[in-house]
Order: C-alpha cells, then sequence, then structure tokens
C-alpha cells in the first residue's frame, strides 16, 4: 500500500505541491499514518498476485482511491468503485461522495463516467499550497 501511495503521491500530488507542503507530508509521515489507521477496511486490487490499487471508505464518503500505474487503464479503479459503492448500498447508505481537485482531471473523468455530479468546490486546505477540491455526489438507489 506505502509504494502505491509514494507513486500515486509522485506522479499525481508532487507537481501541484509546495515544497512546504511536501516536506509537510512527509515529515509528518502522512501516509504511514494513513495506512495504518485505513488498512482493515482496505479493498484491494491484485494482478498476478501483486496488489496494484486500492480503495476506502468511512460510511458513504470515499476516502481514497490508488491505481498503480501498472494497473491503469485497466478498469481496475472502476472494479475498486463499484465494490465500494456495493459496501456502501449493503450498509444501507443511499448517497456517495467524494472529493478530488481541479488539476486532477483523470479522476474527474472516472467519477463523471460512473455517474457522479459535482456538487461544490471550495479551498483545499489540507495542503496549503491554493488547491481547489471538487465534491461528487451520486445516489446509491434505483
Amino acid at each position: 500500500m506505502l509504494a502505491i501511495l509514494a507513486e500515486t503521491f509522485a506522479d499525481t500530488w508532487r507537481p501541484q505541491l509546495t515544497a512546504a507542503a511536501i516536506d509537510d507530508y512527509h515529515r509528518r509521515r502522512v501516509a504511514e499514518t494513513f495506512v495504518d489507521a485505513a488498512l482493515p477496511g482496505f479493498l484491494v486490487a491484485e494482478l498476478d498476485g501483486t496488489v496494484i490499487g486500492f480503495g476506502n471508505r468511512e460510511a458513504g464518503f470515499v476516502d481514497s482511491l490508488h491505481v498503480a500505474a501498472a494497473g491503469r487503464r485497466r478498469g481496475v479503479a472502476r472494479a475498486l468503485m463499484a465494490g465500494l459503492e456495493a459496501r456502501m448500498r449493503a450498509d444501507g447508505i443511499a448517497l456517495a461522495a467524494l472529493e478530488t481537485d481541479t488539476f486532477n482531471e483523470a479522476s474527474q473523468g472516472l467519477y463523471l463516467a460512473l455517474g457522479y455530479v459535482e456538487v461544490a468546490r471550495y479551498p483545499d486546505e489540507e495542503w496549503n499550497s491554493g488547491l481547489t477540491t471538487i465534491r461528487y455526489e451520486k445516489s446509491l438507489t434505483p
């Protein structure tokens, strides 16, 4: 999981962040703390015995979705999202929500293709880098 987070941080997030935000991310061991806390709830995708992606949720909120380069454009993210949504439905959750940032056009395209609708934009205060977050929602009921 940590290797996938390192890869997605390097190729997706790092180019968008200030040097101070990158230093803070590493100093606070954000990835390691996240994996330690959320690991039991991860939905994992494997290819030939190698973990190539994972996602997790807290109730109806998709907290993370990460796919290694080896798994991109192969339906891995779609499969993980379908699994997370199925778990939500099984728990009686009627509305799924998630966030991404405006620079992450690949994730925006995925979420729109999966039926998510943009409901808000606001400053991304997590990274202190002047980014803008987009919130998406999707009804999980027929």
